[in-house]
């Protein structure tokens, strides 16, 4: 089992980040023109502003924010790599470049996001579909940001920790290190999860889909509770992240439907008369399933990183440090809370996922048949 977890752990890697890369979602940052700030500073504290910093994705990974003896702001960040395709062709160089009103190869950031000062609009994925924009009159942003950053580190992570944990059982039987953690996880995966909703038979052929998806989304869910680098980033938080996700549990669960499945879909057992009415709703019904493993993960993930940031900001709204004995008790056990509800978010996602596969693959008329025998 650990040998298929090992090997089909980066074919779906490589699935995820090709999906990742054509849903890119439209990054958020900082803003950086001084006159903006300017005008922030004088207007107080804008809390949503700040929360929409924090939960949004961004061209550069923002360490600390410092005041010199002026009161002037300086922000420590880590630049991350800006790679666009134009009409002109590939244009690649650090955020800092652009930062601060620069401009750089005939772009600049405002508001965070990466704009053409020659006029050239970003190419989006449903209007490029949809034929309102051409290709060759938009440019394609196909930076690193933030977000992306996060998951190649925590792709990095989850491979040494699954690769070495598959170097020791090959040594012993007996799990060492890290292994000792992830042990009971990966078994309880197995026995609670896919043994239940596919079934003992056909469970081990989706084991290495349903271990990487659950260990993908609670790591991440914990690096994102972690207020300083390489945490912070709302990885799971962003929709496109999400959306691929529900896409890949889709794909294999259409590719892996019987003809049972389609029969209940096309030929479901009511009276012809009700065909025009249930075949649609069956049809609907294979993507509306998709759809909420998307938006359930998007939405619990975000909700909680803005009740965080929101009690925290109630300190600075009223300006009152006696404030601070309610809040930060409040916003120290709504994060703990959210160390739960990052383990349970994962798992709930593995297992609908688990549950929307084993509907596709189960021989409905040969467990109706052994139903009747034992009767």
């Amino acid at each position: 089992m650990n040998r298929k977890i090992s090997s089909l752990f980066f074919a779906f890697l490589f699935v995820f980040i090709s999906g990742f890369a054509a849903a890119q979602h439209e990054s958020e940052g900082e803003k950086s023109a001084e006159k903006v700030e300017h005008k922030e500073a004088e207007e107080g504290f804008n809390a949503t502003k700040m929360i929409m910093e924090h939960i949004g994705d961004s061209n550069e990974w923002h360490l600390w924010t410092t005041k010199d003896d002026n009161g002037e702001e300086h922000h420590i960040s880590i630049p991350l790599p800006v790679i666009i395709k134009d009409n002109e062709g590939w244009h690649t160089f650090l955020s800092k470049d652009i930062a601060h009103g620069h401009e750089h190869d005939g772009y600049t950031l405002e508001h965070g996001q990466v704009v053409s000062t020659k006029g050239i609009e970003k190419a989006t994925l449903f209007s490029i579909i949809s034929g309102k924009q051409k290709s060759n009159e938009v440019f394609f942003d196909l930076s690193i940001t933030k977000n992306t950053a996060s998951m190649f580190l925590s792709v990095i992570f989850m491979a040494v920790v699954f690769i070495g944990m598959a170097r020791n059982y090959k040594k012993s039987q007996l799990p060492k290190g890290f292994g000792k953690v992830m042990e009971p996880v990966i078994v309880f995966i197995r026995d609670e999860v896919a043994i239940p909703n596919i079934g003992s038979v056909k469970y081990k052929r989706y084991m290495p889909y349903l271990l990487t998806a659950f260990f993908f989304i609670w790591f991440n869910n914990l690096f994102g509770l972690i207020p300083f680098f390489p945490g912070g980033a709302n990885l799971t938080g962003n929709i496109a992240i999400t959306a691929v996700l529900a896409i890949i549990t889709l794909l294999i669960t259409l590719f892996s439907a019987n003809k049972d499945y389609w029969k209940h879909i096309f030929m479901p057992p009511v009276p012809i008369l009700l065909y025009p009415i249930m075949v649609p709703i069956e049809i609907i019904g294979i993507f509306t399933k998709p759809f909420a493993l998307m938006m359930r993960l998007f939405a619990n993930v975000t909700a909680g990183h803005i009740m965080i940031l929101a009690i925290i900001s109630l300190i600075f709204i009223f300006k009152s440090p006696f404030l601070g004995f309610a809040s930060v008790p409040l916003a120290l056990f709504v994060s703990v809370l959210e160390l739960l509800v990052a383990a349970l978010q994962a798992y709930i996602f593995t297992v609908l996922s688990a549950l929307f596969i084993g509907i596709a693959v189960a021989d409905h008329d040969h467990e109706h048949g052994h139903e009747e025998h034992a009767h």
